[in-house]
C-alpha cells in the first residue's frame, strides 16, 4: 500500500467518523482519537482492512466465485452500481429484497418476470394493450428493474458480500450469516465490527470515501479475474 493511497484516504475524509456520542464501543480498536467531538478513525486500520480484503477478494475471484456488492444508502447507490458493473459482479443498489440470499428461487422467479416484461415491451403485442394497461406494465417494469437489474448474474450463492454501512444493510448481513457467506464492509464508528468478517473502518457517509474504498475493492476483483485469464492462457 503506497503512501499515495494513504494521502488519498486522508483527502477523501475516510478518517472522519461520527460524533463521539453516537459511537459503538466495539469500534474502539479502530479509533485514533477525537477532534471537536468527532471520532477520528485510525487510517492504519483502514489500510490493514483494505489489504486483507484485497487478498481475500483476489483469491475468491480467482477460484471462480461471485462477489455481491451491496449499498443502498443515497451516497452509495450510484457508486455501487458503477463499480460492480465495471468489475462484472452482481449488485444491490436500490433496495435489499428479503430472501435475496435465503430464498433464491423467489428472486429467480422475479427476474423471470422482469425478462417477460422486457420482451413484452419490445414486442408488437404491447401496442395492442390499452393505455392504462401499458402504463401499469411500464410502472411494474421500472420498479422491478430498479430492484432486480443488478442481480441478473447472481446465478448461484456469492462467496462474499461487499457492503457499505452494515448498520443500514443489516438484513443483508443477517442473510449472509445464515448462509455462511463472508462479509467485507466499510464500517463507520457507529457500527458493530463483530458482525463483519473483514471490516474496513472508514467514513461510510462521504461520497469520496465510499468511491475510493469501493473502487479499490473492484480493482481487487479485476486482479482476481486477470489471474484466472492468465491461468487459462497457460
Amino acid at each position: 500500500m503506497s503512501s499515495i493511497l494513504v494521502q488519498d484516504l486522508i483527502e477523501a475524509g475516510v478518517h472522519y467518523g461520527h460524533r463521539a456520542s453516537r459511537w459503538n464501543p466495539k469500534m474502539r480498536p479502530y479509533i485514533y482519537g477525537r477532534h471537536n467531538q468527532i471520532h477520528v478513525i485510525n487510517v492504519r486500520e483502514t489500510i490493514r482492512g483494505l489489504l486483507r480484503a484485497r487478498k481475500y477478494l483476489q483469491q475468491v475471484v480467482a477460484s471462480g466465485s461471485l462477489v455481491l456488492f451491496v449499498g443502498t444508502k443515497r451516497q452509495a447507490t450510484e457508486i455501487i452500481e458503477r463499480q460492480a458493473t465495471r468489475c462484472g459482479m452482481p449488485f444491490v443498489s436500490e433496495r435489499w429484497l428479503g430472501g435475496t440470499l435465503t430464498n433464491a428461487r423467489t428472486i429467480r422467479n422475479r427476474l423471470g418476470r422482469l425478462e417477460e416484461l422486457e420482451a413484452l415491451r419490445e414486442s408488437d403485442e404491447f401496442s395492442l394493450y390499452s393505455k392504462k394497461m401499458q402504463s401499469s406494465l411500464n410502472r411494474e417494469y421500472r420498479k422491478m428493474y430498479r430492484n432486480l437489474n443488478g442481480l441478473r448474474t447472481l446465478n448461484r450463492d456469492p462467496e462474499v458480500l461487499v457492503i457499505v454501512d452494515p448498520k443500514k444493510e443489516k438484513n443483508a448481513v443477517l442473510e449472509a450469516q445464515k448462509k455462511n457467506i463472508t462479509t467485507i464492509a466499510l464500517i463507520d464508528t457507529n457500527c458493530d465490527p463483530d458482525q463483519i468478517d473483514l471490516p474496513i473502518p472508514g467514513n461510510d457517509d462521504s461520497i469520496r470515501s465510499i468511491e475510493l474504498i469501493i473502487s479499490y475493492l473492484a480493482d481487487s476483483v479485476l486482479l482476481g479475474k486477470k489471474a484466472v485469464e492468465a491461468k487459462a492462457a497457460e
